[in-house]
């Protein structure tokens, strides 16, 4: 790489490692913990990409970036945050960010993400975005887990197009709190979010005054292959001939609908015209990484509406990282709820979390009754699973070794744990020599941190 990379970041770790991982790569380096001094230095004319986080003890770095673009129009800024949520996601959409990266980040990708930065040839941006109207400061859209990340990039970049958005996922993972924040932060924010059901689409008259209550806002079909013919041939009219004032189309479905299709329960012409861009929503076992997050939100959340002030402790952490939750996010939101009122101490035990989820405490199988089914279709299935949650868009590049990476930690932690954590047993067991075992704990930092993730 050649360049000049300003980082912004209150953690000097992340500065030191940026700092010499940046400088190894071939760029020159400018690092600081102040955002004033960061402007300073964009005003002066320093730095072919700015990599900075948002909270920085004298202001927000989100904040900052249309007067970057306004001073430096077309200067790449790579935003890492540690605050997860979809809101992030959006704002740095908005603010016209380079790119985005939730901590804890990976390196490798963040230097080929700053490297692509560097070598874009970007203009000045013609139009400028109007100034956003006052949001709500959190949505209950929480994750760290890299589908949740992919999920939230997604919204960010489909949020304003007028295309028809189908949101797949099961009951439970949030697909209408998807549709409200698609709206609600959208360019059409201001107008009309109206819900449509199979009654209102066969009355002779339903399907116009959906219409005129939606004045080009948003109308969501919920379970849109429980539709009845009649409400669906409808759909498929309107969807036609929407008029002047022409909604966005929004639909949820949990079923499959290519079955539905094949089973005669849903319509292909509906289908294709309203899958224009398709979000899917990871059930919650897909993310068992974004469990004690959400359960600490939760439990925020009802301390708020005047429970007791609870915290999680780790046995009850791993209760809860280990149940099946059937019913997703709404099922662990109503569980920590009630561990909220029943717990016994300020600190929620092992037996109090057993208590509430009852005896089912191992993980449902990913794919019930495929025992038979072998490494690689179980492999491919997740694969084409992770290439269709980016819609009509390709991953993020460096897939090749991005996967390796997730097979290779959990491989080798697993025939450690295998053999007693006899290193030579577990060489072998693996078929690597154990000077390259010994390697590969030491720089996946197995059984502590991943060095290569950084808070």
């Amino acid at each position: 790489m050649d360049g000049t990379v300003l980082v912004a970041d209150d953690d000097r770790t992340i500065r030191t490692v940026l700092t010499q991982a940046l400088t190894r790569a071939g760029c020159k380096v400018h690092a600081t913990s102040s955002l004033t001094t960061l402007m300073r230095w964009v005003g002066e004319g320093k730095g072919d990409v700015v990599i900075s986080d948002v909270m920085m003890p004298d202001g927000n770095g989100l904040e900052m970036l249309p007067k970057i673009q306004s001073d430096r129009p077309g200067l790449p800024v790579i935003v890492i945050s540690a605050q997860n949520t979809i809101m992030t996601a959006i704002k740095a959409e908005e603010a016209d960010a380079y790119d985005y990266l939730p901590k804890p980040f990976d390196l490798p990708e963040l230097m080929k993400r700053t490297a692509k930065a560097l070598a874009a040839k970007r203009v000045a941006p013609g139009v400028q975005k109007g100034e956003a109207q006052e949001r709500p400061e959190e949505l209950p859209l929480i994750g760290r887990s890299e589908v949740m990340q992919t999920l939230y990039r997604l919204i960010a970049r489909v949020m304003n197009t007028d295309l028809p958005l189908l949101i797949t996922g099961e009951s439970g993972t949030g697909k209408s709190l998807i549709a409200q924040a698609i709206h609600d932060f959208s360019d059409r924010r201001t107008l009309p979010f109206v819900h449509a059901d199979a009654a209102s689409l066969i009355e002779l008259e339903g399907p116009a005054r959906l219409l005129a209550q939606a004045k080009g806002g948003t109308l969501v079909i919920d379970e849109l292959a429980d539709l009845p013919e009649e409400a669906q041939a409808r759909l498929v009219r309107m969807m036609d001939s929407p008029g002047d004032h022409a909604p966005r189309f929004i639909a949820s479905s949990q079923k499959n609908l290519e079955a539905a299709m094949e089973a005669g329960e849903l319509r292909q012409d509906l289908y294709y015209r309203i899958c224009g861009t398709a979000l899917h929503v990871p059930a919650l076992r897909e993310r068992v990484e974004d469990i004690p997050l959400l359960s600490e939100h939760f439990l925020i959340r009802a301390e708020n509406e005047g429970a007791p002030h609870r915290v999680l402790s780790e046995g009850a952490r791993e209760v809860l990282r280990h149940f099946a939750w059937p019913g997703n996010v709404r099922q662990l939101e109503n569980a920590v709820r009630r561990l909220a009122l029943t717990a016994r101490g300020e600190e929620i035990t092992q037996a109090d979390a057993a208590a509430v989820l009852g005896p089912q405490t191992g993980p449902e199988p990913a794919v019930a009754g495929l025992s038979n089914e072998k490494l690689s279709e179980s492999v491919g299935r997740h694969l084409q699973r992770y290439f269709d949650l980016h819609g009509d868009m390709l991953p993020p590049p460096g897939l090749y070794m991005r996967l390796l990476r997730e097979v290779e930690t959990p491989l080798i932690e697993i025939a450690l744990a295998a053999t007693g954590g006899n290193q030579a047993k577990c060489a072998e067991l693996l078929g690597i020599n154990r000077n390259t075992l010994r390697k590969k704990i030491t720089d996946l930092d197995i059984e502590v941190t991943r060095r290569r993730k950084l808070m």
